[in-house]
């Protein structure tokens, strides 16, 4: 469990800088260049991930359960994460939708830990879905009172609507037909 909080803090520390220290960024940019901050994010980013992934397979071989989710939480589970590709690809893919949300791979990335903590039960789920969920929660309150500067001055696409949904909405498709169990061993259905 312990690889899996350190990733964890590192990942989630490490997306959080703009939160803590909103100027930091600029500061090392302006200073010494944006390869100063970018290697070391990208790096410890990294890092950050790999610890994740392994540390929460480390912790699935030995679970910690909290509950055990009724199987029709599957469905709810299933349901919430309709949305979740179409918005990634939104955040990308600047459109009505993200005009409208603002954020939307935050969004996804709450609906995503919200859903899966729904159908999973154990202490590393509580800290890897919950805890991504609240951070990306934390980031979702702090972008919104920040000043947004350097809007897009064109027009949202609809062109981009379509990609985001229907290109979402594929992978999505994907995912529960097995690349889930793929990547992870674990079928949603």
């Amino acid at each position: 469990m312990l690889v899996l909080i350190l990733g964890l803090l590192l990942f989630l520390g490490t997306h959080s800088l703009r939160m803590a220290a909103p100027h930091l960024r600029e500061s090392v940019t302006a200073a010494h260049g944006k390869g100063a901050w970018m290697l070391p994010y990208a790096i410890a980013s990294i890092i950050g991930f790999v610890l994740i992934v392994w540390g929460y397979g480390l912790a699935r071989q030995d679970p910690t359960v909290l509950y055990a989710p009724p199987l029709a939480l599957r469905h709810v589970t299933l349901l919430l994460m309709l949305p979740v590709f179409p918005l990634l690809i939104a955040a990308y893919a600047p459109g009505h939708i993200k005009a409208a949300i603002g954020h939307p791979m935050l969004i996804a990335t709450i609906l995503w830990g919200a859903a899966h903590l729904l159908s999973n039960g154990t202490l590393a789920d509580l800290f890897l879905f919950g805890g991504v969920a609240l951070w990306a929660a934390a980031d979702w309150a702090s972008v919104t009172r920040r000043p947004q500067g350097g809007a897009s001055s064109r027009a949202p696409s609809l062109r981009n609507d379509v990609i985001a949904v229907v290109g979402g909405l594929l992978v999505y498709v994907v995912f529960v037909s097995g690349l889930h169990w793929v990547l992870f061993g674990v079928s949603p259905l």
